[in-house]
């Protein structure tokens, strides 16, 4: 089986995407791209059993009813929004509130943060396939599944701040070992390197792994009172075992 997984940026010069072939008890690396378009997103995602994608797959309903209000003139006056905790019920999410329960870690506020532009692009990346005809649930349960590759790492026990941008190359191929010192069954092929000069592409990779975790029924899915919002919000699928165990 083949699983995808995109860093997905609000430009194509960020976003990279790992293709992870499952067999004969391992994973291969099989390609690893940067520099990637919506055409080379929806291709991969068309090959895949499984994608994962490092970007949030909707917003806020709260924020989403705030700004419908706001446009046609209808505010509640009572929002709150004068205040750190009114406004947070429209900055972040049900799953990002999960997330940060489950693992300390906050994520990007799509309402709030510049992670706001890679949502709007990932909008029209599942719109393209539907499009397609495939299967789209926000919720993860269909071709996609939202996921977050720093919570990934912290649960695996793996290094998972401090790798980001150019000047911190030592640290990311640090992790780039222990990973695969983590899992040896992982093979990189050509492309072991461009993991340790690239976090873009190293996110890539763990969010690959993150997917065949959520094919494995080995990650979060929303329970029966989740549903709702995250079949609009979104779900960040959290790795529920080690790496060991994600062996095929």
């Amino acid at each position: 089986m083949l699983t995808v997984g995109v860093d997905l940026a609000a430009e194509a010069d960020r976003t990279a995407v790992a293709w992870l072939d499952w067999r004969d008890g391992g994973a291969v690396l099989r390609k690893l791209m940067r520099g990637a378009t919506d055409e080379d997103i929806l291709e991969a995602v068309g090959q895949a059993g499984k994608a994962g994608i490092d970007c949030p797959l909707g917003w806020p309903d709260a924020f989403v009813a705030f700004v419908s209000a706001h446009q046609a003139g209808q505010v509640d006056i009572t929002a709150d929004v004068d205040r750190r905790d009114g406004r947070r019920r429209l900055a972040w999410r049900l799953t990002d509130e999960v997330v940060r329960e489950q693992t300390g870690l906050i994520p990007l506020s799509v309402a709030a943060d510049r992670i706001g532009h890679a949502a709007m692009r990932c909008a029209g990346l599942l719109a393209g396939l539907a499009h397609r005809g495939l299967a789209v649930d926000r919720s993860g349960a269909g071709r996609v599944v939202e996921v977050y590759p720093a919570a990934s790492l912290k649960i695996w026990d793996l290094p998972y701040r401090g790798y980001k941008r150019p000047a911190n190359v030592a640290a990311l191929t640090q992790l780039a070992d222990e990973l695969l010192a983590a899992a040896p069954w992982l093979d990189l092929g050509p492309y072991g390197d461009l993991c340790r000069s690239s976090d873009d592409a190293l996110d890539a990779v763990i969010a690959a792994l993150a997917a065949w975790a959520a094919v494995r029924g080995l990650a979060t899915s929303p329970d029966p009172d989740q549903a709702d919002a995250a079949r609009t919000e979104g779900w960040i699928a959290l790795p529920k075992s080690s790496l060991s165990e994600l062996r095929p």
